[in-house]
């Protein structure tokens, strides 16, 4: 099946997909700010760069989206270019099984979740990721 886009409008279109501050990461960051947690954001000095991190209270959090993480409830794989993006999604994976692998290593606390999950009970995961960072 042909994409319905040119490559040109396909690869523009692509371009604007957000890798960081996505509405989902900005929700999370702003309920946990209003409950008094202090964190970093994509702190480049830890590994695998997490979406929200302490090193004092050594955890790192990473928000991950459905299509792009292979989420087993709701990963899809596009019915064009299929090989290309079942290597991509399948080597996202791997690369974030080798960081939570180093990150727990170095004492980390590795918190992931879907955005899924984090649209259905975002309450429930606010709590659960408050209780990692000690005041």
């Amino acid at each position: 099946m042909a994409d319905m886009y040119s490559k040109e409008k396909r690869s523009e279109i692509m371009s604007k997909v957000r890798s960081k501050n996505t509405k989902i990461e900005l929700d999370v960051r702003k309920a946990l700010w209003a409950r008094g947690v202090r964190y970093r954001i994509h702190n480049s000095n830890i590994p695998g760069t997490p979406d929200i991190s302490s090193k004092k209270n050594k955890v790192a959090v990473f928000l991950d989206g459905c299509f792009w993480h292979g989420c087993k409830k709701h990963g899809s794989i596009p019915k064009t270019n299929t090989k290309f993006w079942k290597d991509k999604i399948n080597k996202n994976i791997q690369r974030r099984e080798k960081v939570k692998a180093e990150l727990k290593r170095e004492g980390f606390t590795v918190l992931e979740y879907y955005e899924c999950d984090l649209r259905k009970n975002m309450a429930g995961i606010i709590d659960e990721i408050t209780e990692y960072f000690r005041f």
